[in-house]
């Protein structure tokens, strides 16, 4: 498995309570460009529409050596998901607070794959907390290692 792309953002906005995998439907240059890294999820959102999913936002810079320059690089793409993970999500959606956002983009077995997960918005105070939080853990372990 290889990381191309992540979404420190998501993690610190809100609290992830499920994790899907999702395959994405791209366009073969978009293939390579991802591949190479070219990716950001940082802007991106995830929504439903007619019983579908759809990433909004996800910038794919165009590949350099295709002949196809004239693609869109945040162009509405398509999730592919089983239709009872995607009522799940639609589901759980609809209660107040939660809402999908894509965590990282990955490649798995030369397939480009996307991990969504269902979340909840964090407070304000609850951001400072996890701040709080990490920066113990980060002394803690430098007091150890300096031990």
């Amino acid at each position: 498995m290889k990381l191309l792309a992540n979404n420190k953002k998501a993690y610190h906005d809100y609290f992830i309570e499920e994790k899907y995998e999702a395959g994405l439907a791209l366009i073969g240059s978009e293939v390579k460009s991802i591949k190479a890294g070219n990716v950001s999820i940082k802007e991106s959102f995830i929504s439903d529409k007619k019983g579908e999913m759809f990433v909004y936002g996800m910038h794919v810079t165009p590949y350099s050596q295709a002949t196809d320059q004239n693609i869109d690089p945040t162009r509405t793409r398509k999730l592919l998901l089983h239709k009872k993970e995607i009522n799940k999500l639609i589901g759980k959606k609809t209660m107040t607070g939660y809402t999908i956002v894509p965590l990282r983009v990955y490649e798995r077995d030369g397939l480009i794959k996307l991990e969504i997960g269902l979340a909840k918005g964090k407070k304000l105070y609850d951001k400072r907390d996890s701040l709080k939080k990490k920066e113990d853990k980060r002394k803690i372990e430098r007091a150890l290692k300096n031990y």
